[in-house]
């Protein structure tokens, strides 16, 4: 399974991930999404299209993870040296 230190690195770790490797992927993780016989049958009738699918089902499993694992944004700041 997926380590993640942020938020950010969820969604860079999604970023990557193709429809088959996407799949691959969350199934190591308890999440609650539609399946995916059922997203292929959508895709297959041309009700929606594979990329529409993809950054939907991201979006939803971002907000899973994120919320799973307490996870916090990424901080930009930069450490400050005292001496």
């Amino acid at each position: 399974m997926q380590c993640f230190e942020d938020q950010e690195d969820v969604r860079d770790w999604l970023e990557s991930l193709s429809y088959e490797a996407f799949w691959r992927e969350v199934s190591a993780f308890d999440l609650r999404l539609q399946s995916k016989e059922s997203c292929d049958a959508q895709i297959a009738s041309g009700s929606i299209d594979e990329a529409t699918v993809l950054r939907v089902l991201k979006g939803m499993v971002r907000m899973q993870i994120i919320d799973q694992q307490n996870l916090p944004p990424r901080d930009y700041t930069t450490p400050l040296s005292m001496h």
